[in-house]
């Protein structure tokens, strides 16, 4: 096994996984810690070191609200469990999972970037345990990243300090951590000429930024996008704070060092980091990503459709209860006013869709609710059927009963405790058939991982459920239920609606 690698800053010794033909390494570091003059600033290149890294802990999580103590906060009790988890502004490390027995095996490679809205989350989320997908011939990396203000503060003084990377730390945090696995994941068995990254939530959307930055070209060859795609035909329902350029969020950092009390980036960099913490949450601003022109060139869906991205096979979905949309309105004729405002020639089509003529508000509010998530995707697929890209995307609707007295049923984020296939340290209750679905999850991941096609055979040699790619012809994919099947539906009357017309505006300007 392999348990002494050198990597190029020094050797690094790593432990036995509880399955012992695995082996992981905790805490290692990617680039120079992001403190001091390097607060704000683009990830440095970390610095060599003598004798051999023990690693063997996960490292401190980035700087964010101390996990567990909101108790309103629904994974304060799902995974964000421990308010004595280590914390720190030094966080730029990542940790690999290898099932390698030499440096000359060539297995595939999964980078992965955990969600949290951006503003919180970490590596040592007990969902992202590595082991199981390792187990299955693959090395798995993950990579943590500056978070909020830490990660995404602009101002006048850092533009004017580093043009070519005024914001947007966090992604360059991911950017510099795969370039990092690039040049040194073959000493851990790895293929560095096959790399998956992937993410979930904020993760995934962080994954349609690298997708759509010309300047990874050759990072990576496949991406997984877990609940990363936001589209909505209703106003006022996009992610917070996206969408901002540079020049907004310079007059919000200008705002924010107002209230640290500073009037100089050089100031602001003196400030110890917990105070800056602290600081950042009474603030309570959201920090994002930032349309910078520099990494992140505008919207990633966009971007995506108009095949202004790294031509790569995606694996997407989302889970079968997140993040419905509903108009705001008040009254039917609120409504009918705002369907011609948006739906101009097809508003008849849409208010028959939505039974205006039934005359219950309530109802036609129902009716004319939809999944953000699953509306993206299916978008994203049309028009990369439609241009003829010829790089496959695999779509998935995750569906299965979720145990728990919380009756929470499948929650933004459920399916990850699935494709980790980490069910056991969950406090839910699950039982056989999920253990069951969490193993073909895993396999039909790690399968695409490997080759950009999750379809293969089951650990008895049986092939698992076929899992064609998605078009326009055949906008179909796989169902998790309480096993995995492939659903050959067309979308609702309502998603098709909404794509059909998505599409018709778009050709006429």
């Amino acid at each position: 096994m392999l348990r002494k690698v050198k990597v190029e800053n020094g050797f690094i010794q790593g432990l036995p996984a509880a399955d012992p033909r695995v082996t992981s390494f905790k805490g290692v570091p990617f680039a120079a810690p992001p403190v001091g003059k390097n607060r704000w600033r683009a990830p440095q290149p970390a610095a060599d070191w003598e004798g051999v890294l023990k690693a063997f802990e996960f490292a401190p999580i980035s700087m964010q609200a101390t996990p567990g103590l909101n108790k309103e906060d629904f994974y304060a009790r799902e995974w964000h469990v421990d308010p004595e988890v280590p914390m720190d502004e030094d966080n730029l490390y990542l940790n690999i999972w290898t099932p390698a027995s030499s440096a000359d095996e060539k297995l595939p490679v999964y980078v992965w970037i955990f969600g949290g809205g951006f503003q919180y989350g970490y590596t040592s989320e007990m969902e992202f345990d590595g082991e199981r997908l390792a187990r299955r011939g693959a090395v798995i990396v993950t990579v943590n990243y500056r978070l909020n203000s830490f990660g995404f503060l602009a101002h006048p003084d850092i533009t004017a300090e580093a043009p070519d990377a005024p914001t947007n730390f966090g992604l360059l945090d991911q950017k510099t951590g795969m370039e990092w696995v690039k040049r040194n994941i073959h000493a851990f068995g790895g293929d560095p000429d096959n790399i998956t990254i992937g993410g979930q939530s904020a993760g995934g959307g962080s994954v349609m930024h690298h997708l759509t930055a010309p300047q990874n070209e050759g990072l990576f060859n496949k991406a997984v996008v877990l609940s990363g795609m936001f589209a909505s035909v209703y106003k006022n329902q996009r992610m917070p704070g996206s969408g901002k350029t540079l020049s907004q969020v310079e007059e919000e950092g200008v705002k924010f060092f107002d209230f640290l009390g500073v009037s100089s980036l050089e100031e602001a960099r003196e400030l110890d980091g917990e105070y800056l913490r602290q600081k950042a949450l009474e603030y309570g601003q959201f920090w994002g990503p930032v349309v910078d022109k520099q990494f992140v060139m505008g919207d990633t869906l966009k971007l995506f459709m108009e095949n202004k991205r790294l031509m790569v096979p995606v694996l997407l979905g989302h889970t079968s209860s997140e993040f419905y949309s509903a108009p705001t309105v008040s009254s039917l004729e609120e409504f009918e006013e705002m369907a011609r405002e948006l739906f101009g020639s097809d508003a008849d089509d849409y208010l028959k869709r939505c039974a205006i003529e039934s005359g219950d508000l309530e109802e036609v509010i129902e009716n004319a609710s939809f999944r953000t998530i699953e509306y993206a995707n299916r978008l994203v697929g049309q028009a990369n059927s439609d241009s003829g890209a010829n790089t496959p995307l695999y779509y998935y609707n995750f569906d299965p009963e979720i145990p728990g007295d919380d009756n929470a049923g499948t929650f933004h984020s459920a399916d990850l405790w699935f494709f980790f296939e980490t069910l056991a340290k969950a406090w839910r209750p699950f039982v056989g058939k999920h253990y069951d679905l969490a193993r073909q999850m895993s396999n039909y991941l790690v399968n695409f991982i490997s080759t950009g096609d999750p379809n293969g055979k089951e650990s008895t040699g049986e092939d698992m459920p076929k899992w064609e790619p998605y078009t326009a012809e055949g906008p179909y994919g796989m169902v998790f239920g309480d096993k995995a099947e492939f659903v050959k539906e067309q979308p609702d009357d309502l998603m098709a609606f909404l794509i059909k017309h998505y599409f018709r505006s778009e050709s006429h300007g």
